[in-house]
């Protein structure tokens, strides 16, 4: 048996119609469910990106720590949208027309990334595993 692929990834946000409003201008899309969780413990909206994996923005009923996100705890260290070599330039074009500050491509051996940030300071990057 195959690992399973990911269905979907949840991120926390500190405001739901700002970073509504974010993700829709980068995802160039709407959000496909927007509704309060049947619990009642928290808000969720979702995008549907390629190949049918979701991508959501929760807003919990109740107030975690004050500490904002960073990477370097122990939790999520950062999202990757799959891109290729080739389609990278254009990401970089597409996030400086949104005003989306990025590092520029990086080259590795394993790979060539674009990496920004959230309006939470979540860490997100587009990914092109290397040339063949």
């Amino acid at each position: 048996m195959s690992f399973p692929t990911l269905t979907h990834i949840a991120v926390t946000v500190s405001d739901l119609d700002a970073s509504t409003r974010w993700y829709s201008a980068l995802f160039d899309s709407e959000p496909v469910l927007d509704e309060d969780e049947e619990s009642g413990d928290f808000h969720h909206t979702a995008f549907e990106l390629d190949h049918g994996t979701l991508f959501g923005l929760h807003k919990h009923t109740t107030t975690g720590p004050a500490e904002g996100f960073d990477e370097r705890r122990a939790g999520l260290d950062h999202v990757a949208f799959a891109a290729t070599q080739g389609e990278l330039p254009a990401w970089e074009k597409r996030l400086d027309e949104l005003g989306i500050e990025h590092n520029g491509i990086k080259h590795a051996h394993y790979g060539s990334g674009i990496s920004f940030r959230d309006p939470d300071d979540i860490a997100l990057e587009f990914f092109a595993p290397p040339p063949e």
